[in-house]
């Protein structure tokens, strides 16, 4: 098998020109000012959240293999619906079975970005809560699709993840949302439904890409930005992103 075709959009162009579209929005949200708040209360500098969301969308394109699931039937090189979304199905010379990888974009960076604000903010109980409960709703609503693997509704981990940080705690609603998000979508979405992937002719079964990239990429966007603008406005100058207890 040619690993370079392991590489590839997880969403069709069209689709995936939008997450780029939303991006560069929010960057000039930010650049006005609108938007600062939000990332101060994430705990992030805006130039470290650029580099947040520019190296997810990047990596989204590289999936790292870890292992061969056998099957038979895959199907490959076709644009799969769900929800409206588009995903692209990779073209495969060789395909032995399902190649199970990880996602750079999509798992790699939103976990690692995740354990550090676990660690900066001290939200180990919480952030076990928040993402149970996020991860719970994932696990319920993911679907497996044949050809694709396992696929959520685009808004969900988002709304749920906003919902959820908010009643947690509204202080540090921001990067709790942020964690809740991230893990909770590839533990309850990904992860749990490790066993259902072998039967549906997907040929890369990737961690955190096609299926629930776009949700954990927007959680990255609308949940942490609805968790952060419910804080109450006295505490938006107090705020200086350094590290509070839970």
């Amino acid at each position: 098998m040619n690993l370079g075709q392991m590489h590839y959009l997880p969403l069709a162009l069209p689709f995936f020109a939008l997450l780029i579209g939303s991006l560069l929005f929010l960057i000039v949200l930010v650049q006005i000012g609108v938007l600062k708040y939000a990332y101060t209360r994430l705990g992030v500098s805006a130039g470290a959240a650029y580099l947040l969301l520019i190296g997810s969308l990047v990596g989204s394109y590289f999936n790292i293999p870890i292992g061969i699931l056998p099957g038979r039937d895959i199907v490959a090189g076709q644009e799969i619906s769900f929800y409206g979304m588009h995903y692209m199905v990779p073209l495969l010379a060789h395909r032995p079975g399902t190649i199970l990888a990880v996602n750079v974009g999509g798992a790699v960076i939103p976990g690692f970005m995740s354990l550090y604000l676990l660690s900066l903010h001290r939200l180990w109980t919480k952030g076990v809560i928040a993402t149970a409960v996020v991860a719970a709703v994932c696990h319920r609503l993911a679907t497996p699709v044949p050809g694709l693997g396992v696929a959520l509704p685009v808004f969900v981990p988002a709304v749920a993840t906003a919902l959820v940080a908010i009643v947690l705690s509204q202080r540090q609603a921001a990067p709790l949302a942020y964690i809740a998000g991230s893990l909770g979508v590839l533990i309850g979405a990904d992860l749990l439904n490790l066993g259902r992937l072998q039967g549906l002719g997907a040929p890369v079964a990737s961690i955190g890409g096609a299926g629930t990239f776009d949700g954990i990429y927007l959680c990255g966007i609308l949940a942490v930005l609805l968790a952060s603008l419910s804080g109450p406005p006295d505490d938006r100058n107090a705020f200086t992103g350094r590290s509070r207890a839970s």
